[in-house]
């Protein structure tokens, strides 16, 4: 008990400089939280925010190639990756050996991995720490949860159809159980943008993320398009919210950030 206590404190003491918290969660996966927690602190971070990006998929470590830097190894883990001036990464997919490798870890495994990640790295003083959750509820959840401290809030990231949307409601219960604010919901692939005629068409059907958020009472972020740009941006290495300055994705990219920052800070 003392040596969890003593490795807490020194947790505490090395987040210390970080002023502001938010997690990235889905109830399942296949809904786009990478891609999403990945514009979000990009997005954060051209708005001249000094960003931390934790990605704490430990299973599936995505972050790195939606920021271009797959493949990348460091030898330290104290030292996070510069993407720019104003963001930082840590992923697990750093360290391994080879990218295909698979983590084959245990509850313990990964909540010590978590807890080195969040004590031994070196996140300085930052505006804000987006943390990319795996989907569901388990370890990697609540050792997050239960180590950050203060957190200002959890996303929660779903797509339209009913499967997602069941999820999801999981998700929020999680966070209201473990005292974490809900920041909001957001319905991403919400209809998808033909790239030739700009008709939408709604493939995972539309409105479940606005219906849930009347439902748990929780404030409901936006609908996010799906368009073939976005997963191309997203394999090129390219965040969208970066690549592109205009159209109806980048517009709900841009608001679900606003309103989350306008949240927290206002």
């Amino acid at each position: 008990m003392k040596k969890i206590k003593e490795e807490d404190a020194r947790i505490q003491k090395n987040i210390k400089g970080i002023k502001h918290k938010i997690v990235v969660m889905s109830g399942k996966g296949g809904v786009g939280k990478s891609t999403l927690s990945t514009n979000i602190a990009y997005g954060l971070a051209m708005s001249g925010k000094k960003v931390g990006l934790l990605d704490a998929d430990l299973h599936g470590p995505n972050i790195p190639i939606m920021l271009g830097v797959e493949g990348k190894k460091l030898s330290s883990v104290r030292e996070p990756l510069k993407i720019n001036e104003n963001l930082k990464v840590v992923s697990l997919s750093f360290y391994l050996k080879d990218s295909d490798d698979p983590i084959i870890w245990r509850g313990p495994a990964k909540t010590g991995a978590i807890k080195q990640l969040l004590g031994d790295v070196n996140w300085g003083d930052i505006d804000y720490l987006v943390v990319d959750l795996p989907p569901g509820t388990g370890d990697e959840s609540l050792t997050v949860a239960q180590t950050l401290g203060k957190v200002d809030g959890s996303v929660i990231v779903t797509t339209p159809q009913d499967v997602a949307i069941l999820d999801s409601r999981k998700s929020i219960k999680f966070s209201k159980l473990v005292n974490m604010p809900v920041l909001g919901i957001v319905e991403n692939m919400s209809g998808f943008i033909c790239p030739h005629c700009d008709e939408r068409i709604d493939i995972f059907k539309s409105g479940g993320g606005e219906k849930v958020s009347k439902d748990m009472n929780i404030d409901f972020l936006g609908k996010i398009p799906l368009t073939s740009e976005m997963v191309e941006t997203g394999d090129e290495g390219k965040p969208y919210i970066f690549s592109k300055k205009s159209g109806t994705t980048y517009e709900s990219l841009n608001n679900v950030i606003t309103k989350i920052v306008k949240k927290i800070e206002g």
